[in-house]
């Protein structure tokens, strides 16, 4: 097949070749930026620089604590926020009462700047952990919502006329088509979200960093001038990310196996 086909899939060692390849080649841009002086080194330092960080920000300054930090809240906003807006969503999405009265709310809270709005939160939940988590929470429920409605709306007429048909009662509708149906494809968003997310926990842990976290961590570093650090505390998060994403793919492939066969 050709590299160029369009929508084609490579075979599983040439894509790892492939994607080796594209890895060496922004390493080495990289490392020939700085060494010709293109760039200087106080704002991109070095690759080599960046990988030496890591055994000081391991052992010097706790990253795998502050990491399992940062994993702690991401995951206590992240349950909250979908605890919060899986039923919301129902609710707006299946009856046309609550749609007519909040879809369009919901859709412009979307819109909404975050970062401006950390100071209420400060102001409403104090600067511990708890304000760090519905911060997050909010961030991710105005996109979440809007996501849910749109997955009820792609509910196929058939399934639902055809449980109508078989007698099924409304509730009976909602729970053997629109749930099983709206989750399994709420999934997929709710792992790309995660991925936004890591945005907005770097930014609260920026507020009371005596309680730690990766933001906290490069935020220090940037004060301190150890661009090195704050890049290779970046690269961690990417890591972290990544492994996660890994991870829901591997739950969510246990979870709705019917969505891979």
């Amino acid at each position: 097949m050709s590299v160029f086909s369009l929508r084609g899939k490579l075979p599983e060692r040439q894509k790892s070749l492939i994607e080796l390849s594209g890895a060496v080649f922004l390493v080495t841009l990289w490392w020939a930026l700085v060494q010709s002086g293109m760039v200087k080194a106080s704002i991109l330092p070095s690759p080599v620089r960046v990988v030496t960080s890591l055994p000081e920000l391991h052992f010097h300054d706790a990253l795998l604590r502050n990491a399992g930090h940062s994993i702690w809240l991401n995951f206590l906003g992240y349950a909250e926020a979908v605890a919060i807006a899986l039923p919301l969503g129902f609710i707006v999405g299946l009856f046309p009462l609550f749609r007519a009265l909040f879809e369009r709310y919901f859709g412009a809270l979307r819109y909404l700047p975050l970062p401006p709005t950390i100071g209420l939160f400060i102001l409403w939940f104090g600067i511990s952990t708890n304000m760090k988590v519905q911060f997050l929470t909010l961030g991710i429920v105005v996109y979440l919502v809007p996501v849910v409605i749109q997955r009820i709306d792609e509910v196929q007429q058939v399934y639902v006329d055809t449980a109508k048909t078989l007698g099924a009662t409304r509730w009976q509708r909602i729970k053997t088509v629109f749930i099983p149906d709206v989750v399994a494809r709420v999934s997929d968003d709710i792992r790309v979200l995660i991925a936004i997310s890591w945005t907005y926990v770097t930014i609260t842990e920026v507020i009371n960093q005596s309680e730690g976290g990766l933001g906290a961590l490069a935020s220090i570093a940037a004060r301190q001038s150890r661009t090195d650090k704050v890049y290779a505390l970046l690269m961690f998060i990417i890591l972290i990310g990544f492994v996660q994403d890994k991870t829901l793919v591997w739950l969510d492939r246990k979870v709705f196996p019917h969505k891979y066969a």
